[in-house]
């Protein structure tokens, strides 16, 4: 293993060649050796030696660049990462831990992130929760999303380790996310603390895996029915009638966002497989099965190169989609839509990447996309979904 190295029912259509030549090429092995391979890559390159336990936001370090993720104007890059990138390297090592051959490898890896992880926590305003930049730096803002991303990635670790201190802290997260629970628009969460003028998919999405994956860890109800509030809450609000979700909700008038993002309904649709498992209700297999295939309908029909399959709209978006994808999987095994995932994964890695080893931030061969330095997050999803194929065992398909 490279690591050792290093220390501490109608199916849509798809691009049938792709298809083909990822079934021929990628069997498990090859993409665990794939998921290792850019994983130990963006390890040795990412890392900032002055900070241990955190990465930079790009590679290769350039001059400062506009950040356009964060509230208000757009933010320079700093000295280290913000937190939604680096929690994209929890999600990979998380991922790698499935795979119990390499399990052992792995945990000194997720010990040294969740000591980079400690480092965005807040313990100055109540409740406590995790801030965007590391607060040894500076006092941030505290996105509930974010929050959302370490109360999932801490339950992943758990379910990986069996530590009862991740579990701890996912519930202790999830206080703080419900802290942003107000009666406007009927209920659901803002996107930040402290900013009421939208309520987001993206927060309320990850807010209701945090609530589910702690039921599944607890078998407690209380967190069984927040899941419910905040399933039947999305339903109602940011639901269009073909099963796709839109991307927030204003406050001040009631007026949805219908912009599409693939990770908004590939939240809403883990969960409902995460539902159907809990209850046996027929109606949440349905529903996923739904979201499912017109989630990918929209995608594949507004793609943007004729070598993929769907638009990708940003990577660690469809990783999170393909999560969704993974879990209905496991209960109803049509491999459709992870084969489609699949194939334009193999296209980019085949394809798209640069000197370093890197792919582009949207999966095509373009050259100037090619030589840009590449985001911490656009790399750490390769590693993730490689490593979720390599679990599901790809020669089965």
């Amino acid at each position: 293993m490279k690591l050792l190295i290093i220390c501490i029912a109608a199916f849509p259509m798809f691009n049938y060649v792709n298809l083909v030549h990822a079934q021929k090429t990628s069997s498990s092995a090859v993409c665990l050796n794939r998921a290792e391979d850019i994983y130990s890559k963006i390890w040795m390159d990412y890392r900032v030696s002055k900070y241990p336990g955190l990465f930079s936001e790009n590679y290769p370090t350039e001059k400062k660049t506009k950040l356009d993720y964060l509230q208000g104007n757009k933010v320079e890059t700093k000295v280290v990462s913000f937190l939604w990138p680096f929690s994209g390297m929890l999600s990979a090592t998380n991922a790698l831990m499935h795979n119990t051959s390499i399990k052992e490898i792995y945990k000194p890896f997720l010990d040294s992130l969740i000591y980079g992880l400690e480092q965005y926590k807040d313990t100055l305003r109540r409740p406590f929760g995790y801030q965007a930049f590391p607060s040894r730096f500076e006092k941030a803002d505290r996105y509930y999303d974010d929050n959302g991303l370490v109360g999932i990635e801490y339950l992943e670790a758990y379910f990986n380790t069996g530590n009862l201190l991740y579990l701890q802290r996912s519930k202790t997260v999830f206080k703080f996310i419900i802290s942003g629970w107000s009666k406007e628009l009927g209920g659901g969460i803002y996107w930040l603390e402290g900013h009421h003028d939208q309520k987001p998919a993206c927060s309320n999405g990850m807010a209701l895996l945090v609530a589910l994956k702690l039921y599944q860890a607890t078998k407690d109800t209380y967190y069984l029915n927040w899941g419910m509030r905040f399933y039947n809450w999305m339903h109602s609000n940011l639901r269009n009638p073909e099963g796709l979700y839109y991307n927030d909700k204003k406050v001040a008038n009631g007026k949805v966002n219908p912009t599409y993002w693939t990770y908004n309904s590939g939240s809403v649709l883990e969960a409902s497989v995460l539902l159907y498992r809990f209850t046996k209700e027929k109606t949440y297999l349905t529903e996923a099965q739904l979201i499912a295939k017109n989630t990918y309908q929209y995608f594949h029909d507004s793609k943007h190169d004729v070598h993929l399959n769907m638009r990708i709209d940003l990577p660690w978006f469809v990783a999170v989609l393909f999560r969704g994808y993974e879990a209905l999987y496991q209960v109803d095994k049509n491999p459709a839509y992870i084969n489609a995932i699949h194939s334009d994964l193999d296209y980019a890695w085949q394809n798209t990447r640069d000197q370093y080893g890197f792919i582009t931030h949207d999966w095509t061969a373009n050259q100037k996309e090619i030589t840009k330095s590449k985001w911490l997050l656009d790399e750490a999803c390769i590693a993730e979904l490689y490593a979720r194929l390599a679990f599901i065992n790809p020669k089965h398909h």
